[in-house]
């Protein structure tokens, strides 16, 4: 699990220090040009959605710092009118040696809330050091968060590490998804999985504490082979989804979603359960990012259905 650190504090935002874990160990050399966590390199945002006196979800609370950027909330989404939509934007270019991020979303009692970012995370080569981001998301009670961000794009030779700590209410509901590219598959002749490392942790737990379940994925292409039978194969793009709701609408989504294994269309996906009766875990691959993106916000589609009575509509055509 991720810590923080109070040494070289510039601001009053959390630090974010993955130092202790072992796969970052090759990688902790201090950049030449600015220092891990400097000004503009220590993004910091905290988002807090609850109903107002009327009973309509708002973005109550927000704080930010560069590079991370977040204006106030839109309510596009036609099939649920009175859903805030956030996209969480940057100031500054791709990832790059020593940035480090801190994300807390908070979804209070009875609110709900839709958060993605404004385009596809880019992470450069890092010489270095790597980057790291720290995400702690809160649901209370009968609380609906879709959390849907662009894709995850590695250049060769990166270094990147995520631990997202999840603490939600029995009765409320998370649908949290990340998707991986295996690098730029066009560039320079492609690069696909030649990034140094990505490291990505997700946890459940309840608000009293109880521990429900952990996933980590290390991905080393040098180290271990990524074009395994059971591991990539000969997919380009890793989607992973985890949905965290109650039993009975857990195994009601269950019930409504089939696995794929389209070879004419190169897609792959299939669900199962997270362990403790915490939710549902779904896994796509494919080779281009449109249908994977179509796959996973298909699958949204039905969670929200079982949750709120409504599905996702038609994603924008310039998304």
């Amino acid at each position: 699990m991720a810590t923080t650190t109070p040494d070289r504090i510039y601001s009053d935002a959390p630090r974010v220090d993955f130092a202790h874990c072992r796969e970052m160990q090759p990688y902790l050399t201090e950049p030449k040009a600015m220092y891990v966590g400097a000004p503009g390199k220590h993004g910091y945002l905290r988002l807090g959605f609850e109903l107002d006196k009327e009973g309509k979800s708002i973005l109550r609370d927000l704080d930010r710092r560069a590079p991370l950027i977040v204006q106030q909330e839109l309510y596009f989404d036609e099939e649920l009118p009175g859903l805030p939509c956030v996209y969480i934007l940057s100031s500054g270019g791709p990832n790059v040696d020593g940035d480090r991020y801190h994300q807390d979303i908070t979804v209070k009692k009875g609110a709900m809330a839709w958060v993605s970012t404004g385009a596809a995370t880019k992470l450069a080569k890092m010489k270095y050091n790597y980057s790291g981001m720290i995400q702690n998301i809160v649901l209370e009670a009968d609380a609906y968060l879709e959390f849907m961000p662009e894709p995850i794009i590695p250049h060769a030779g990166t270094r990147f590490i995520c631990d997202t700590r999840m603490i939600v209410d029995p009765t409320a509901t998370v649908f949290y998804s990340e998707i991986y590219m295996g690098g730029r598959k066009y560039y320079n002749g492609g690069e696909l999985f030649k990034f140094d490392i990505l490291s990505v942790c997700t946890h459940g737990e309840r608000p009293d504490g109880e521990q429900l379940f952990r996933e980590k994925f290390i991905i080393s292409p040098d180290k271990f082979p990524i074009r395994d039978i059971g591991v990539m194969g000969d997919f380009d793009i890793f989607a992973n989804v985890l949905v965290m709701t109650p039993p009975d609408k857990a195994e009601e989504i269950y019930n409504a979603t089939q696995p794929v294994f389209d070879r004419k269309n190169r897609i792959a996906a299939g669900i199962t359960h997270l362990p403790n009766g915490a939710g549902l875990l779904y896994k796509v691959l494919g080779d281009e990012t449109g249908p994977v993106k179509a796959q996973v916000r298909k699958f949204c589609s039905t969670v929200r259905q079982a949750i709120k009575g409504k599905p996702v509509p038609a994603e924008f055509p310039w998304r």
